[in-house]
Order: structure tokens, then C-alpha cells, then sequence
């Protein structure tokens, strides 16, 4: 029987907790100079800062003024309904899990921790990726309103930050020592974003997203 989006039913043995507190899920933008696609998912993780006209990804930049213009309240809402509707897909799963309802760095976040949740997160964050957007659409469905929530399934986010740092570091390495651009894999905007992230603190480099999903890149190039 197919989950739907509207009402689920609570999951007893689910675990909630509510808090406001600062983590690892950053509100930082990023500058990015390519030509995205126009349905590309509403997201702010690969949005651009300064660009051309013609490089502004209109969708992300209007979410992203409507929900810093949200209260806080209304935030915490937003996490609140998207606990009830991942409570209540882990009740229909069978899975068990301690679920966080929070508001971190601007945006509503739902953390999931448990014991058999890797199912949850599927090859390279996919599955991950697609009960975020589910669980968005929840959210818009009783508020009306475009949600940038953010959500994590046994810390999946906060590890794959840490391996793209990584990642982002030799990148800037191999820059510097050939002065050539190094094109990384293709990733999603969660993934892009933290590696932005990474080089846009650094000097002498900078760097740009290309392509469109699910083959939109990182390029990274040394400063003129």
C-alpha cells in the first residue's frame, strides 16, 4: 500500500524530543556561476550569492527570503510536522528510532538516530535525498509554505560533511601545485554545498557548480 503525504499515524515505540539549538547544518550561501536547470529542486544548498543575472536560480533564492522572513515558531512547526510524517513512515516501516525535532542555523531540522535505519539512507545519501523532498511536501501541504527543512537519518549529513572536506582539501592541493581547474564527481546540492563551504574559506582558489542534475559538479579553479 503506497505511504501517503497527509496524516500518518504516531509511531508508540518512536522516541520525540524538541529543541532549538546550533549544529553542524550551516545557513551559509555559496557563489555559484553556472547556468542551472529551472526545475531544479528548490534547495538553498547550492544557491549563488553574487552572479550574473541570467545564473540567479530564481526558485532558491525566493524560498530562501521566505523562510529566513519565518519566525521562529513557525520554524519549529515546520519540524514538528515533518516528525509526525517521518513517525509515522517508521511506524509503517517497522523501524524504530529516536527522532529530534529542532531549528538549527535558521531552518527546521529532523535528525533520526537508530539502530537499523542504513535502509533509510540508501546508496551515497539517495534514498535520504528523496524522503527530505517527501517530507518537504508534507510540510507544504499544511502550511502552504515552501520548506527548507533539513532532514538526517543516523548522522549520515554530519559524516558526509566531514569525507567532503576531505575531498574539497586535496582538491585545493592539486590546484595549487598544477594551476589547473580539478572537476570533482557529480553530487547532490547537500554534497555541493559543504564543499563550497570548505574552499570559499580558503585564498587562492574558488569554486563553481556546472552541469545539470543529477550530473552537476564542483569545478574547482585557482584565483586570476
Amino acid at each position: 500500500m503506497p505511504v501517503g503525504i497527509g496524516d500518518l499515524p504516531p509511531a508508540p515505540g518512536n522516541q520525540r524530543t524538541g529543541q532549538v539549538r546550533p549544529s553542524e547544518y550551516g545557513d551559509e550561501t555559496v557563489t555559484d556561476t553556472s547556468l542551472p536547470r529551472t526545475e531544479q529542486p528548490v534547495d538553498e544548498e547550492d544557491a549563488p550569492t553574487t552572479v550574473a543575472v541570467q545564473d540567479v536560480e530564481t526558485d532558491d533564492e525566493e524560498t530562501a527570503t521566505g523562510a529566513r522572513s519565518s519566525t521562529e515558531s513557525d520554524l519549529f512547526r515546520q519540524s514538528e510536522i515533518a516528525a509526525d510524517y517521518v513517525e509515522g513512515l517508521l511506524d509503517i516501516l517497522d523501524y524504530d528510532g529516536d527522532i529530534d525535532e529542532l531549528v538549527a542555523g535558521g531552518r527546521p531540522v529532523v535528525e533520526v538516530v537508530g539502530g537499523r535505519l542504513q535502509a533509510l539512507v540508501g546508496q551515497r545519501g539517495a534514498t535520504l535525498e528523496a524522503l527530505q523532498e517527501l517530507t518537504r511536501l508534507a510540510v507544504f501541504r499544511q502550511t502552504g509554505t515552501p520548506s527548507r527543512l533539513l532532514l538526517d537519518v543516523g548522522g549520515y549529513r554530519a559524516n558526509r560533511r566531514k569525507e567532503l572536506a576531505a575531498v574539497a582539501k586535496n582538491a585545493v592541493e592539486k590546484v595549487k601545485e598544477y594551476g589547473e581547474p580539478v572537476r570533482l564527481e557529480p553530487m547532490s546540492a547537500f554534497e555541493r554545498k559543504c564543499v563550497h563551504d570548505v574552499i570559499n574559506a580558503l585564498d587562492g582558489v574558488q569554486s563553481e557548480s556546472e552541469g545539470v542534475e543529477p550530473n552537476r559538479r564542483i569545478v574547482v579553479r585557482p584565483v586570476d
